[in-house]
This record gives structure tokens, C-alpha cells and sequence, in this order.
């Protein structure tokens, strides 16, 4: 497709959810990386008057980096299906079913995709018997949050009660997750493209919002460093967990591997990262796109999906 032919795009980032400043920082690579292959691209932080601005202001299609709620929870989809305008990404059903955790793990788990073991906890369970199930350490998350945000490694019943709180700030839903001890990856998806596996190691007790935005330290091997016939199969588990929920046009799969070798996964993001932080940014370049190729493939997605 010609640069020109992609019309008036609007660039949606910020918002209102708690990933706000990561969704800035991603809105504005994009914003300057589309204005670098001469797109009329125009950044919009989202508010209550974002509808009316992108249909009174003639926009042709829509460059989604919200991350979290708003933008990828099928809320902005819904709204822009209404409106009729492309956009980048998954549609309503994938972004809603992405952003929750636990009913991907109902539809993976249907669906046979390894994912760990989980409980949800609501008032009045029993921790010890949680603990009896899940063993320790676990992980508790919040449901429907993104960037790491409210998750906790609970080493005791004492933390995971702490945990529990801390996580019920972000949502109302909470589930305690099985530790999997072993390597964390992550697989980048763009278009029906799986793209290289990312290792990633961290010096924290896990992979949190510390050490994905600010920290300099956390490590990320691309090549991943496995054998060439395990990375395929990883790939072709993740585009499996990634059409399992509906998703499409791009997004990111995160796994953990077990000392035994075997993938879980854990979520889908289905607005990743993109800033100099970021993981799809990082595993294209190994593929042969820069930045700005990137950016225009995603674009691309919005009148692929439709």
C-alpha cells in the first residue's frame, strides 16, 4: 500500500487507564515514525471528546496504542465499529477476551494450550487450601490490568493475602496463578506472522513494571537461544493461543517455560509496548523491520482486519 493511500490517521494514546504514561511514550514513537514516511498522522490523547473529534474530523483510519482499558478491552473497537472507521488490531470479542485473564484461561484451557494452573480468589476462601492446590510462591493478579500492574509473587499465605489487596486496587477479579519456575518468553504476532522469540531475564524477583519501562538491566535475547525446531513450535503454540480468542492484525504472546521445557501461557497483549522498551519493536528488527516498517505493517493490519 502507498503511504498516501492510508488517508488521515489518528494516533489514540494515553487515556484514562494506569498504563497512561507507557501508552504516551509508545503514542508519540508511532505518531513520529508515521509522520517519517510522510502519513498524515495526527496524535489524539484520548478523552470523553475523542469520538466526536475522529468523526467531525474526517479521520480514515485509526492507529490504536492505548494501552490497558479503553484500548484493549474491546471498549475503543466497539465504539469505532460504530463509527466505521479502520483500525489497528483485534476487534471487539479478541480485545475483550485479551485483556482477561481468566476467561483466556478458560478458552485456552478448552481449547488444549497449556496455561498454569490458577484459583480465583474471592471472599472468604480458604489461602491454606489455595496454597495446598498451588503450592509456593504464586503469582496473584489482577484480571484485567496490563504492564504487570498490581501483580505480586506471594512467597507465604501472609503475601499472598497482602497480594490480594494489592491486586484489588486494579480489579475487582483476582486469581492466584501457579509459579512456573523456568524462562520467561515472549512471541510477537503480526498479521499471520509469528515473529522470533524474545528471552527475557531480570535480576527482580520477576518480570514487573519496573523492570520492563524504567530498569536498564532487564536482559533481552533475540535469538532466544533455543533449538531452531523448539522456537517453531513455541511460534505456532503462540499464533494458536492468539486465534484462540479472536484476536488479529497484531499483538504479543507471553509464555513461561517449565525446567521440563514446556511452554505456558500466561496473556495476550493485544496493544504491546512500542517504545524503546519494547518487545515487538525488538524481535521485528531481528526479523529485518526497523521501526518504521513496523509501524506502517501495523497500519496495513487496519484495513486487512477489515
Amino acid at each position: 500500500m502507498k503511504r498516501g493511500n492510508f488517508g488521515k490517521v489518528a494516533v489514540l494514546m494515553g487515556g484514562p487507564s494506569a498504563e497512561r504514561e507507557v501508552s504516551l511514550k509508545s503514542g508519540n514513537a508511532v505518531l513520529a515514525a508515521l509522520k517519517r514516511q510522510d502519513v498524515d498522522a495526527h496524535g489524539i490523547d484520548a478523552d470523553r471528546s475523542t469520538l466526536r473529534l475522529l468523526e467531525d474530523g474526517g479521520f480514515d483510519r485509526v492507529f490504536i496504542v492505548l494501552h490497558g482499558r479503553w484500548g484493549e478491552d474491546g471498549v475503543i473497537q466497539g465504539a469505532l465499529e460504530v463509527l466505521d472507521i479502520p483500525y489497528t488490531g483485534s476487534g471487539v470479542l479478541g480485545s475483550a477476551l485479551g485483556m482477561d485473564k481468566l476467561r483466556s484461561k478458560y478458552l485456552w484451557s478448552a481449547a488444549g494450550i497449556p496455561t498454569p494452573e490458577y484459583v480465583m480468589l474471592e471472599p472468604g476462601i480458604d489461602l491454606g487450601k489455595v496454597t495446598a492446590k498451588l503450592g509456593l510462591p504464586v503469582f496473584v493478579k489482577p484480571v484485567r490490568e496490563g504492564s504487570s500492574l498490581g501483580i505480586s509473587k506471594a512467597k507465604t499465605v501472609a503475601e499472598m493475602k497482602m497480594a490480594w489487596e494489592t491486586a484489588a486496587k486494579y480489579d475487582d477479579q483476582v486469581i492466584a496463578e501457579r509459579f512456573i519456575d523456568g524462562a520467561e518468553l515472549t512471541c510477537g504476532i503480526l498479521g499471520n506472522q509469528a515473529l522470533p522469540l524474545i528471552k527475557i531475564e531480570t535480576d527482580r524477583e520477576f518480570y514487573d513494571y519496573e523492570a520492563k519501562y524504567i530498569l536498564d538491566t532487564t536482559r533481552y535475547l533475540c535469538p532466544c537461544g533455543l533449538p531452531a525446531d523448539r522456537e517453531r513450535a513455541i511460534q505456532a503454540l503462540a499464533q494458536r493461543a492468539f486465534d484462540a480468542l479472536g484476536c488479529s492484525g497484531w499483538g504479543r504472546v507471553d509464555f513461561m517455560l517449565d525446567k521440563a521445557g514446556q511452554a505456558y501461557a500466561l496473556e495476550v497483549n493485544t496493544v504491546p509496548g512500542m517504545t524503546d522498551h519494547s518487545l515487538v519493536p525488538k524481535a521485528a528488527k531481528q526479523a529485518g523491520m526497523d521501526f518504521d516498517q513496523l509501524v506502517l505493517r501495523i497500519l496495513e493490519t487496519a484495513d486487512v482486519r477489515r
